[in-house]
């Protein structure tokens, strides 16, 4: 059986990640723009769970259908948890890796070693309808590089060394970092609860 996932969501890095991790699995996911919804969702939660949920709930309104939604961002030890639900516009501006990068190491210039430990949270939440929302989270640690590091992925990617694997998430190849992201660890909590679901309907 088939069941179709439309992801909340029109970042394109994303729904990549999403449909390379969700590879032979029965699902066909599709993203909002797929679908045919142009809509703008405010996250303005003060959770990332409570972001997942609130774009999840929107598209699941406007289509019946099941949806995927998830928060993620970094949590710098020595920044207090900023950037946070904050991630995508620590700079002041929604999307620009670039100088959200860039504020970020001015903001950790001088600290120690500890307080450049961080870690990568990811909130999802799955609505099959109002009854039934599964919601899960993921989280990866790793520590904040002194310089951006690599060329894949997007984001904190080139910045969040793992020092187990001794790179950063960007120097990863797609299938090293979708084994072990935050988005993976949650979306395998996710199947696991999806699966329970489908067994019963």
């Amino acid at each position: 059986m088939i069941v179709k996932v439309i992801i909340a969501s029109n970042n394109e890095n994303k729904i990549r990640e999403i449909k390379d991790i969700f590879l032979g699995y029965p699902v066909n996911v599709i993203s909002m723009k797929e679908a045919g919804i142009n809509i703008e969702i405010v996250e303005d939660g003060s959770t990332f769970m409570e972001n997942a949920y609130k774009k999840a709930k929107q598209v699941h309104d406007i289509t019946g259908d099941i949806v995927l939604a998830d928060d993620s961002g970094l949590m710098v030890k020595g920044l207090n948890g900023a950037p946070g639900i904050y991630s995508a516009r620590f700079c002041g501006e929604h999307g620009n890796d670039k100088k959200n990068n860039e504020k970020l190491l001015k903001m950790l210039e001088g600290k120690s070693e500890e307080d450049r430990k961080a870690k990568f949270v990811c909130a999802m939440v799955l609505i099959f309808n109002d009854s039934k929302v599964i919601k899960v989270k993921g989280e990866v640690d790793g520590v904040i590089a002194h310089e951006e590091l690599g060329k894949n992925n997007f984001g904190y990617d080139p910045l969040f060394y793992v020092p187990k694997y001794n790179m950063t998430f960007a120097q990863m190849p797609a299938k090293l970092k979708n084994s072990i992201s935050h988005r993976a660890q949650a979306l395998e909590a996710l199947k696991e609860k999806f699966d329970t679901f489908m067994k019963k309907v």
